[in-house]
């Protein structure tokens, strides 16, 4: 199994938007477009604690991050994995996510919602390119 992040496809890891497939209850894929980043050598995304996404990752961590080359949509990054999950109550995490975006964070979280920080443990990362 491949871990690392291969050159031919760190490019995408600069993506605006990925798709984090989560499982849910009933065993099936929950997909949903997240921002994220890449720092130190690995991928996070930073969540309300309150959404399902969250909450699935928290009951079963297994997921997948594909990032999808918009201008060659045969090259993609899908990154499976497992889940960590770290609290962010002071928003650090979340204000780098949003500078990247140009965004608050917080404006999406109502009363009494926290901020987690996901990062994406690696048990196989596959990069395609399908038009080479």
């Amino acid at each position: 199994m491949n871990t690392t992040f291969p050159d031919s496809h760190r490019d995408l890891l600069d993506a605006q938007f990925a798709t984090l497939a989560t499982l849910g209850k009933d065993g099936g894929p929950q997909l949903t477009e997240v921002w994220f980043l890449f720092e130190d050598g690995e991928a996070k995304v930073s969540l309300n604690d309150s959404r399902l996404k969250t909450k699935n990752l928290v009951e079963r961590p297994r997921c997948s991050l594909f990032i999808l080359d918009l201008a060659n949509p045969f090259r993609y990054l899908d990154v499976r994995g497992t889940a960590r999950i770290e609290p962010d109550d002071d928003y650090a995490f979340a204000q780098r996510v949003g500078a990247k975006y140009g965004a608050e964070l917080s404006e999406h979280d109502g009363p009494g919602d926290k901020r987690v920080v996901v990062t994406i443990d690696p048990t196989n990362v596959f990069a395609v390119d399908m038009g080479a």
